[in-house]
């Protein structure tokens, strides 16, 4: 296997390019053995797709022209296609990071039987499920006027720094700008177990992902029975209903379960 890119769902070890007459063939997913060829969604490149079955897993491919594939909008489109024609047709797949290459289908196949226990336990893991994901932010105009705002110990450093025409030193600045993200990171934590509260029970798993910003409250991946995502929904409004207008809640889905599948895969070459 090769180019193995930003590989944040499923990780192997790169080991050199071997060029083959089978031709690359470009990973999307693995899946459990069974599911009938033939998908009539295009690959990447408008390339069809198949199935490569080794034991009880396969693995959703298309021939790829290279071993090296740019992240252009077209080419990533076409990998989440993929992805969701596969979850719309019940199959929960173990999705693949964008530009993983095989360089042959034999290659596809070795990577398969080397990992199979590890995928099969993924497979359990996931199966009936789907991502879903929630972001809550905060609605403010500016943040940090709100927490002076809603936080009095913050507003009496802010007060006691910059009144009475006293003009803030460096170390001044730094110690409110302390005191701000501590208190911001603090109400992340105890918004963010609020709403946990309110999902756990309709969720499968729940992970709580790094914020993109500071206008950011939560930012949590939701592992969700698909027979539960009336119930999730359901959740999320009554989560939103426990906050004031300052928030807004943005939920969406479902997905393959990207955040809820990691694997080491041994890409290694034979001894």
């Amino acid at each position: 296997m090769a180019d193995l890119g930003q590989a944040t769902v499923l990780e192997g070890r790169p080991v050199p390019i071997h060029s083959d007459a089978t031709g690359h063939k470009y990973i999307y997913a693995i899946i459990a053995a069974g599911f009938p060829d033939g998908l009539a969604v295009p690959g990447i490149g408008g390339y069809p797709l198949s199935i490569i079955a080794e034991g009880r897993v396969a693995a959703v491919v298309s021939d790829i022209g290279s071993a090296r594939i740019r992240p252009e909008r077209r080419n990533l489109g076409a990998h989440q296609n993929v992805l969701k024609t596969l979850m719309d047709l019940s199959s929960v797949p173990l999705p693949m990071s964008f530009g993983i290459v095989g360089q042959s289908s034999a290659d596809v196949r070795r990577m398969l039987a080397r990992n199979q226990g590890a995928i099969l336990e993924q497979l359990q893991r996931v199966a009936g499920k789907a991502e879903m994901g929630l972001r809550v932010r905060w609605d403010v105009p500016n943040i940090f006027e709100f927490f002076v705002d809603t936080h009095a110990e913050l507003r009496a450093m802010r007060d006691r720094i910059v009144g009475r025409g006293h003009m803030a030193t460096h170390d001044e600045k730094i110690e409110m700008g302390s005191m701000f993200d501590r208190t911001l990171n603090r109400d992340r934590t105890l918004l963010t177990e609020k709403v946990q509260s309110v999902l756990s029970p309709v969720c499968a798993e729940l992970k709580v992902n790094k914020c993109k910003d500071e206008y950011e409250v939560i930012n949590l991946a939701c592992l969700v029975r698909r027979e539960r995502l009336d119930d999730f929904s359901r959740a999320v409004f009554g989560a939103a209903r426990l906050f004031d207008d300052n928030y807004s809640f943005d939920f969406a889905g479902p997905w393959a379960p990207h955040n809820f599948v990691t694997l080491d895969l041994d890409l290694r070459d034979e001894p």
